[in-house]
């Protein structure tokens, strides 16, 4: 196991380098903190084909451009970046230990911003995923960009309460919304049955398969056969990556988002977590936001313990 900088211990450690991570690295920059950031390469910010939901981008704006310009602009203050996968997290007396494979990084304050992973549908090929991603045609987040499926034919695979819920929400946006289980019969109970019913919701049962991009439409099989739409959104829930946040002895809920107090830290002090790990709402502002309040809280805790002057 190789330690990195040996005697040299950086002020806070971010892992995951969306919004909310690279927020709070601007912020702790600027704070004249020494901050390294580490990047696995997955944020699903870099999935977006154009938000519009971002203000002061009032054309939208591409989530890999996002992504590059608060790399730019982070980097512009100090924050060093790290390409790497951190695989363990553990404290060290007064410090935290920061594990990529054989490397380690000691550090006197940790925030967590792994966000979570949307779950695909079964079987689908990846190249197909990115391009129907890229058109439009496969979408994840209806708060982002249901304004975007405005009187379109819209497709949701899934079933039960958030099936349904989904597919309620699009309503909104289209009356031509059918709800598509993934595997085989629905099974809803009575009261998404009379939901759906009263929301005009059409409803096929599965499996779903044979996914294709079909006459600038995505295609799928269903139980009543083929069937193609303008957009079809994925509601199969999500994996929230708080597994480094449970090594170190953080506490998450049941459904694995990590606990944290007004102030986005953890029970366990010195470790701090924002996004969608501590809150799944898929919103880029909202991670923003808690980002923002963490790296305060984090520079204030840092100067509790020695005072920060130039």
């Amino acid at each position: 196991m190789a330690t990195i900088g040996s005697g040299d211990v950086d002020d806070c450690i971010i892992v995951g380098a969306g919004p909310a991570g690279l927020t709070a690295a601007i912020y702790l920059a600027r704070y004249y903190l020494k901050i390294r950031l580490f990047d696995c390469g997955t944020s699903r910010a870099s999935w977006i084909p154009c938000t519009h939901n971002h203000a002061g981008y009032p054309d939208g704006i591409n989530g890999n451009e996002l992504l590059a310009r608060m790399h730019e602009q982070a980097a512009k203050y100090g924050a060093v970046r790290e390409p790497k996968r951190v695989t363990d997290l553990q404290k060290n007396g007064t410090l935290f230990r920061v594990t990529c494979g054989e490397e380690e990084y000691s550090a006197r304050s940790v925030l967590l911003a792994t966000g979570v992973v949307n779950n695909r549908p079964e079987g689908i090929d990846e190249q197909l995923h990115d391009e129907a991603m890229s058109r439009g045609l496969l979408r994840y987040c209806p708060v982002c960009d249901g304004y975007e499926v405005t009187d379109k034919k819209v497709a949701v695979i899934g079933t039960g309460s958030h099936g349904t819920a989904e597919a309620q929400f699009i309503r909104t946006y289209t009356r031509d919304v059918t709800l598509i289980s993934p595997e085989a019969e629905h099974g809803l109970d009575d009261d998404c049955i009379a939901k759906l019913d009263d929301a005009g919701i059409v409803r096929i049962d599965g499996p779903c398969g044979g996914y294709a991009i079909e006459n600038g439409q995505f295609a799928l099989d269903t139980a009543e056969g083929r069937m193609a739409f303008d957009s079809v959104y994925p509601a199969l829930g999500s994996v929230v990556r708080s597994g480094l946040a449970e090594k170190v002895g953080a506490d998450v809920n049941k459904t694995g988002c990590i606990l944290v107090d007004d102030h986005q830290q953890t029970n366990v002090p010195g470790v701090f977590a924002a996004g969608d790990v501590v809150k799944g709402l898929d919103q880029i502002s909202h991670a923003m936001g808690e980002a923002g309040v963490a790296a305060t809280a984090i520079r204030n805790r840092l100067a509790e313990e020695r005072p920060l002057r130039r």
